[in-house]
């Protein structure tokens, strides 16, 4: 079985308030075949920095280890306290050297996803397999094209190029940006 795009994303909570509404829209686009989840945790970060790793899914914490963390072992993250640590780093480790020294976050500082949550916050990370873009990705190759680079653009950055006014893009990015102020 061929697998889509895969996107990590890390979203940011300074006082989480869920109702379900992002478990909800997750669901809608699955239904859809949209994306699929591959594995989402939800990440505590004390006021001293200290980690605290819960799996977002109906796994039992059994079944969750038995299965792996995708994220932990990509991220170099544990459900087993600090065994559980090193076991997710160690992981993700051999993953990488199977794959012959390639990066698997891709630039070679990497991406320290743990280090840009911010002390005393929480997050989720949520590792998405993009269905929509299969057909996409394979025309693509086929015309012997390759992803260079990705990236969400800020709602501030669509005013110099027409595809929102200003106040749109001022609204949506306090919209984004709101709870990380607080």
């Amino acid at each position: 079985m061929a697998i889509g795009p895969v996107q990590l994303i890390a979203l940011g909570f300074q006082h989480p308030n869920f109702h379900g509404e992002v478990i909800a829209e997750l669901e809608r686009l699955r239904e859809s075949d949209t994306v699929r989840v591959i594995d989402a945790l939800a990440v505590y970060k004390s006021a001293d920095g200290e980690l605290e790793a819960e799996h977002l899914s109906n796994l039992s914490e059994e079944e969750a280890i038995e299965l792996g963390s995708k994220i932990g072992a990509l991220i170099g993250l544990g459900f087993e306290g600090e065994e559980g640590m090193v076991a997710g780093a160690e992981a993700g480790a051999e993953a990488v050297a199977e794959q012959g020294g390639i990066n698997a976050l891709g630039d070679e500082e990497g991406w320290d996803v743990l280090e840009d949550i911010p002390n005393d916050s929480a997050a989720a990370l949520i590792l998405l397999e993009h269905h929509w873009a299969v057909p996409l990705r394979d025309a693509i190759a086929r015309a012997g094209g390759f992803r260079i680079s990705d990236g969400f653009i800020s709602p501030l950055d669509l005013i110099e190029i027409g595809l929102v006014s200003a106040e749109e893009a001022k609204e949506l990015h306090e919209m984004e940006t709101a709870s990380a102020a607080r």
